[in-house]
């Protein structure tokens, strides 16, 4: 598992399809089976922000989680070493020019930490995004 994945799990994202997915379905019948592959398919939005919220306020850390890709995964309680921020940059695909920019990498990790939480189905403000 990935450190994304560490991340989307220690806020509950995901973890309800992995488990649909991993129990197969079985139809009793046809009109059955029609139905549900019709039926859509509903995502839960996990308020990202408010469970952050709950975790910085029962932290004796002041963690600014809001700016900072260290405090973030310090809350969620991972590794915030650079080396396991490299670790994360290189899974997201970041540009190789900010890899050797530590400054640079965070300010773009952190971003798109939170925009690639928000298109797992957390729920992110825009303000947060951008």
């Amino acid at each position: 598992m990935g450190l994304f994945n560490s991340i989307l799990s220690k806020l509950g994202i995901g973890s309800a399809e992995a488990t649909e997915a991993a129990q197969p379905a079985v139809a009793t019948a046809t009109a059955t089976a029609e139905a549900e592959a019709a039926a859509p398919v509903v995502v839960s939005r996990v308020d990202v922000v408010a469970q952050l919220e709950q975790r910085a306020a029962a932290n004796p850390q002041q963690l600014n989680w809001r700016e900072s890709i260290v405090d973030l995964l310090k809350l969620l309680d991972l590794d915030s070493s650079y080396g396991a921020r490299k670790e994360l940059a290189a899974e997201l695909n970041c540009p190789a020019e900010l890899m050797n920019d530590s400054a640079r990498m965070n300010m773009w990790l952190h971003k798109t930490v939170l925009a690639r939480i928000a298109e797992n189905g957390g729920n992110v403000p825009q303000d947060m995004l951008n």
